[in-house]
């Protein structure tokens, strides 16, 4: 049988290697936790630093060019410019938009389908896109008559525009972002005048 100091002798030896490995354990955990910590300060400042902003799109002007009502087979014929201005207020990346698709519809009822081809905005800046909506005479059913027969006469014509478009940008270190921006607003314009009348319509992210 083995004596008793080569049995406690064994026993310390594992009791050693056991130990060293947890010290070894306990150090490769202490790194992680440390290099955690410090990528998220780094994180932090470079955030408070750059300050990324998320890029939008809102409109910025609208005229109803014309406007033509046939009563008698009730369609209706219009032209509408809108103003939509891309913003990116990065002041360190460029910010690209893409599958740009905006639906123009009076009452439930398409009208146009605006669309724009991919683009970039510089860092810090914006760009204005001029979309032309033209629609032949479209026919309108009772409720929808009624609708533009109840504006014309509260001097009030009311178009609905829905839509978006996906927005990428990579800022340094902070790595890349991509969100979607969704518009959904209400454009007025006095029936008299074919004026428009200006009011807040700016994307939310998505």
């Amino acid at each position: 049988m083995p004596s008793k100091s080569k049995l406690s002798s064994s026993r310390s030896d594992r009791d050693g290697g056991r130990n060293v490995l947890v010290w070894c354990g306990a150090v490769i955990c202490t790194i992680i936790t440390l290099a955690i910590i410090i990528t998220g300060i780094v994180t932090f400042i470079g955030y408070l630093v750059i300050h990324p902003r998320v890029p939008y799109v809102s409109v910025v002007y609208a005229h109803l060019d014309r406007m033509e009502i046939d009563h008698y087979q009730g369609a209706l014929g219009m032209q509408v410019n809108i103003v939509i201005r891309a913003n990116n207020g990065n002041h360190m990346a460029h910010a690209g938009f893409s599958h740009s698709n905006y639906t123009l519809s009076l009452d439930g009822k398409d009208i146009a389908l605006l669309q724009e081809p991919d683009f970039e905005v510089s860092k810090n800046s914006s760009v204005d896109f001029t979309f032309v909506a033209q629609a032949s005479p479209v026919p309108l059913d009772p409720e929808q008559a009624d609708e533009v027969e109840t504006g014309l006469q509260k001097d009030l014509i009311t178009f609905n525009l829905k839509g978006g478009a996906r927005v990428r940008w990579r800022v340094d270190r902070l790595g890349s972002f991509r969100f979607s921006s969704r518009l959904d607003c209400r454009l007025q314009f006095h029936a008299s005048n074919l004026s428009y009348v200006p009011s807040s319509c700016t994307s939310k992210a998505k």
